[in-house]
């Protein structure tokens, strides 16, 4: 995350790290992603472009230092990976993945879903709603992953400001949604990808998924923000 802080542990307790298996008994931080129930875990797609093979990877729940598990920290192989069959990595089109984990994890204070939003929760969804994006990746464009999880809060930009010529000029479609500041220095970055995008919704006192961090050009630059996927579009292939 470009231009966040530290998170609270257990801030956002249903953020996972998903790690690939390095030689020997490494393994290390690639992608985000967001726990939707007991065993799954929603992150994109092109973060398993490499790796397919479930047998590589893990997911690592309640942590919040990568190189400091505690006693909260609870890690699952994977039992399989299904990719969106429409996943397109040239434009990024349909940037889901969903990871189920080989046993049901236990929630605890550490641990807990987020809430997948109905259909009508996303009518609510503008600049007056609070959205955040967390995640261990760089904390600048070329800069290092981040040991400790960070958070930042972003505005929701209307599609057709991100589409404007001097932007993103026209990639942004309808399966797509752009979230940051149009000044730039707040966004997701390498390593964020797959995590989620959520919004507070007062009224149920709860926060929703509403995107998982997709692509962008570089991290936090003028005029182009991060781009997520829209996840109302993906409720029944989830």
């Amino acid at each position: 995350i470009v231009g966040g802080h530290d998170a609270q542990a257990g801030a956002w307790p249903w953020l996972v790290s998903l790690q690939i298996h390095r030689a020997g008994v490494k393994f290390k931080h690639v992608c985000g992603g967001a726990l939707v129930n007991e065993n799954s875990v929603l992150s994109a797609a092109h973060c398993v472009t490499q790796r397919k093979d479930p047998y590589f990877w893990r997911a690592v729940m309640g942590v919040h230092n990568l190189w400091k598990h505690n006693k909260y920290t609870t890690k699952r192989n994977i039992r399989n990976i299904t990719v969106h069959p429409e996943f397109k990595k040239e434009t990024f089109e349909n940037d889901i993945a969903l990871f189920k984990l080989d046993s049901s994890v236990r929630y605890n204070d550490y641990i807990q879903p987020i809430c997948l939003p109905s259909a009508h929760l996303y009518l609510y969804i503008d600049n007056q709603t609070d959205c955040f994006i967390s995640g261990w990746g760089r904390t600048a464009e070329k800069g290092k992953i981040s040991a400790v999880l960070k958070e930042a809060q972003v505005e929701i930009i209307p599609s057709n400001v991100c589409n404007a010529f001097d932007s993103y000029g026209g990639l942004v479609n309808s399966n797509m949604i752009c979230a940051g500041f149009e000044s730039g220095g707040t966004d997701s970055c390498q390593g964020d990808s797959g995590g989620p995008l959520m919004c507070y919704h007062p009224s149920t006192s709860k926060y929703y998924i509403i995107g998982i961090t997709s692509f962008g050009i570089g991290c936090g630059r003028p005029k182009f923000p991060g781009i997520y996927v829209r996840l109302s579009q993906y409720r029944r292939w989830i």
